[in-house]
């Protein structure tokens, strides 16, 4: 069995053992039990990786993660936004835009739709 390199949930890098399609077919559950210990194995087929069976705390570990980039990626856009909101020239558009008239606010649309031309 040869082995690939992997960063694991806690950041280390960990030797990943690699077991043949056959090999999973016929030893299921040892690899089962290897997956549940070890976090990973990589199923090969035809000498190169195919398939990557994880444990549940792994594939856990995995999937928050990326939740909470996704998360702080967007309180950083809300940030940012809401700073873009608060400036003079958006408060005075605001407030022009609340007082407009009916007739204001169509004349704004067609001018905006005929600037997309």
């Amino acid at each position: 069995m040869s082995s690939i390199v992997y960063r694991n949930r806690e950041g280390s890098l960990v030797d990943v053992i690699s077991v043949t399609a056959t090999e999973l077919k016929s030893h299921f559950g040892s690899i089962f039990e290897q997956t549940v210990a070890g976090g990973v194995v990589a199923i090969t087929k035809h000498a190169r990786p195919r398939a990557v069976l994880l444990s549940y705390a792994e594939f856990e570990a995995l999937t928050k993660a990326r939740a909470a980039s996704l998360a702080d990626l967007s309180q950083e856009f809300d940030d940012a936004l809401l700073a873009r909101m608060q400036t003079p020239a958006a408060k005075k558009g605001m407030a022009a835009a609340f007082d407009a008239t009916p007739l204001q606010l169509g004349a704004a649309a067609v001018r905006a739709a005929k600037k997309r031309r």
